[in-house]
């Protein structure tokens, strides 16, 4: 692509800041690694880790069906991220940008607006629960401290959290090359950690580990359904775990220098490093089968049953690591561009992220006293829900209504006449098709019926978002 494609001339100061604009080739530093990384930290938090490895447990499958359904989800978000990823980076632009195309200029800020809510909410809440690493590791050295709290945390809870909270925001406030550092040595420094405790409980477990490994594949459970009901509910779990990721990941990709850079970085990340990671999950796991008879899943139990200072301070150092990461990677920086997308001229990228930390405080330091108890996780759940149909928009727009090909000046331009104006800024059509195909997705969270389709309502929604707006859209 010639550079040409990105000069911009004709712009509208409302609707442009120089984080949101194009970034031309040449500034580009990201190549595959870097991407690989960003699906390393995703996978590699403690959820991800008791998720993994309880798919072996949960679903009565044979091991090799297990992984099978893990790989296969990883190859169905590869082809999704591949799709959504492409404009940007051919284009250089980050998610609210790309989805002017296809909701107005405008209109855009309303997807935004709501992966920005989503994203924020689940900021204040990873800080916490990295938070909970740094407890650990104080606790470790300090001891367990007087037992007073406040707001369900004690004294040494509290100030684990301020450290994590303005951790983040110092890494953050450094820019998007610090969180690119942070990323690239989070990712490989937790695969060590974990293959190092692999070995150590290799070693422990001794010739017993392989048989228990057996008794793990052959499969156990109390699932109700079919093996094949088993095998897809899997897939579908692992594909909704990488859904915040997928609408946005042009956020990343716009930094990427080709279009095969990211490719490649993605068929590593995804199938092939959640396959890894699983099998990782699955040693461990069975190894603490036989060191305490019992399969544990939870990282953070396993260390405690342990009860040994090296490794508790190595594990709250990963566990820490880890999911700051995550929290960078799905719930940081697709917010702080969303943010930045609502009033360019006066939130920058960097402003975007200080909101989402100042909110993001109140969400974590009440996560366990308030939040928690009273069911906003499910509201915030819906909203997720209820983003999908976008997904299917901006596929659909950009490789069969506008053939891939973009106008970058229309993109940022006010113009009634514009390409992106639509009626008032707002694409009618789109907004119709969202409707829609939202009525559906937001049923699979609401309605007890569908919620069984584990994970599929995220891809049906967006499939119906893809399907009612190619109908709804004229076709050049």
């Amino acid at each position: 692509m010639e550079e040409k494609e990105l000069e911009i001339k004709n712009i509208d100061p409302l609707l442009y800041n120089e984080d949101l604009a194009p970034i031309k080739h040449k500034d580009r530093s990201w190549g595959w690694f870097e991407i690989f990384n960003v699906w390393s930290n995703d996978i590699q938090s403690l959820f991800g880790y008791t998720l993994a490895a309880s798919l072996f447990l949960s679903y009565g499958l044979n091991g090799w069906a297990v992984m099978a359904a893990i790989i296969l989800a990883g190859v169905i978000v590869m082809v999704l991220v591949n799709l959504t990823g492409k404009p940007s980076v051919k284009y250089g632009i980050p998610f609210p940008v790309m989805i002017r195309a296809s909701m107005g200029v405008r209109g855009a800020n309303f997807p935004a607006l709501l992966r920005a809510i989503i994203g924020i909410f689940w900021y204040g809440v990873q800080t916490y629960f990295a938070s909970t690493a740094v407890t650990l590791l104080l606790t470790a050295l300090w001891g367990v401290g007087n037992g007073s709290s406040f707001l369900g945390l004690s004294g040494t809870a509290w100030l684990s959290f301020v450290i994590v909270w303005l951790f983040q925001i110092l890494l953050f406030w450094q820019g998007i090359d610090k969180i690119k550092t942070f990323l690239n040595w989070a990712g490989p420094l937790v695969y060590v950690v974990m293959l190092a405790l692999m070995a150590i409980v290799w070693v422990q477990a001794g010739d017993q580990l392989l048989p228990a490994v057996g008794t793990i594949f052959s499969g156990g459970g109390d699932y109700q359904g079919s093996d094949l009901a088993a095998f897809t509910a899997i897939v579908g779990t692992m594909v909704a775990y990488f859904a915040a990721v997928v609408i946005n990941f042009g956020d990343f990709t716009r930094f990427v220098r080709s279009e095969r850079e990211m490719k490649i970085g993605n068929l590593l990340g995804l199938p092939l490093n959640v396959a890894f990671f699983s099998f990782i999950a699955l040693i461990i796991t069975a190894g603490t089968l036989v060191l305490f008879g019992e399969a544990l899943t939870n990282p953070a139990d396993i260390v405690e049953r342990v009860d040994s200072l090296p490794l508790t301070i190595v594990a709250a150092l990963t566990f820490f690591a880890a999911t700051v990461g995550i929290n960078l990677v799905a719930n940081f920086i697709p917010p702080a561009y969303d943010l930045a997308n609502l009033f360019p001229r006066v939130i920058s990228f960097r402003i975007g992220g200080l909101i989402t930390a100042g909110v993001a405080f109140f969400v974590g330091a009440l996560w366990v006293s308030v939040i928690s108890q009273i069911g906003i996780p499910g509201f915030v759940n819906a909203l997720g829900a209820i983003v999908a149909p976008f997904y299917g928009i901006i596929v659909v727009d950009y490789y069969l209504v506008k053939k891939q090909t973009l106008d970058m000046e229309q993109l940022f331009s006010t113009d009634p006449k514009g390409a992106y104006y639509y009626q008032n800024g707002w694409n009618a059509r789109a907004l119709t098709a969202f409707g829609l195909a939202a009525l559906f997705s937001i049923s699979t969270v609401l309605v007890p019926a569908l919620a069984e389709l584990n994970g599929y309502g995220w891809l049906i929604g967006a499939a119906l978002g893809g399907v009612f707006y190619y109908l709804l859209m004229p076709k050049r």
